[in-house]
């Protein structure tokens, strides 16, 4: 059959919630177009793909499968989530040219610019993969005490978190402040680039084909103030990243969030430079720290202890 004769098949992007791919609950959608390149006129950019348009009832139901997902994933070793991450990134590898491709029409690279990026990504997804058992040693530990007692701190994850992801960075920063929040035991509620949603919406897809339990990380797309409000006021959040707001939604949502004192990690001026080391401030941003006491006890006669 000629190209002529056969018609493109175009894909149907969606939501990934609950480990499943609802369309929104609205029936909505709204046009994503190709970000222009230097060398392009300005303009509206080619027509890509038709995205969800979340709605309200659709954020609340990515919470409530957040919070179903919450017990087990924290509950697992953290080498256990160490090895699923990993495996996420064995997937993201193997779609590779399919990321170039969405990340060069969405930031409006060339191909082996757009490709440097989504290696780096799944570079990035790797060594947050690595620190899932890792950061205990960090911020935990044992600590001296005037008596007979064991007095050890350990972090835990803070429960669930919703994300607003970068608006520019369509790829790399995505997964710089999604992968953080779900390695250190959290779920996520993510509200993907409103301009370039695409390949968060792709990467609900390879979270779905990897091991990563349903409803650890849920993905929303749509105008990012409509779906954040309703994330930021919702009493079973738990805390809020707001790396993808405006100085004025930050500062609307950060009110919100107060009413039931989620923790709050604000835009950073380092934010624009993702390639850069990451550091481990985000691994730590949406973790708690439980402190146990237990007395220490006596061995035999002699009276020492262990």
């Amino acid at each position: 059959m000629s190209d002529q004769t056969r018609l493109s098949v175009f894909k149907t992007y969606k939501l990934y919630v609950g480990g499943k791919f609802p369309r929104s609950e609205s029936g909505r959608v709204y046009e994503v177009t190709a970000k222009a390149s230097a060398a392009e006129a300005a303009g509206k950019g080619k027509w890509l793909a038709n995205a969800p348009l979340s709605s309200r009832k659709d954020a609340r139901d990515a919470v409530v499968a957040a919070r179903k997902a919450f017990g087990g994933w924290s509950g697992a070793t953290a080498y256990n989530r160490g090895q699923i991450l990993y495996r996420v990134a064995e997937m993201l590898e193997g779609r590779k040219s399919q990321f170039v491709h969405e990340v060069a029409d969405a930031e409006g690279l060339s191909k082996s610019k757009a490709a440097v990026l989504v290696e780096a990504t799944i570079d990035r997804w790797v060594w947050y993969a690595g620190w899932t058992d890792k950061i205990a040693q960090i911020v935990g530990g044992a600590n001296p005490v005037a008596g007979p007692f064991f007095n050890l701190s350990t972090p835990e994850p803070t429960g669930v978190v919703t994300v607003l992801a970068p608006q520019e960075s369509s790829f790399l920063g995505l997964v710089s402040v999604v992968a953080p929040v779900i390695a250190t035991g959290n779920t996520a509620v993510v509200v993907a680039s409103e301009r370039a949603p695409l390949p968060a919406l792709s990467l609900g897809e390879v979270l779905a084909t990897s091991d990563l339990p349903g409803g650890v990380v849920n993905v929303l797309s749509g105008r990012t103030a409509e779906i954040a409000a309703p994330l930021a006021s919702h009493q079973d959040v738990n805390g809020i990243d707001l790396t993808g707001a405006d100085e004025v939604l930050a500062k609307e949502l950060e009110i919100a969030a107060a009413d039931n004192l989620k923790r709050v990690l604000r835009p950073q001026a380092v934010d624009n430079d993702w390639p850069a080391d990451p550091g481990i401030h985000r691994l730590t941003a949406f973790l708690e720290t439980k402190t146990v006491w237990h007395p220490t006890g006596s061995l035999g006669a002699s009276g020492s202890a262990y």
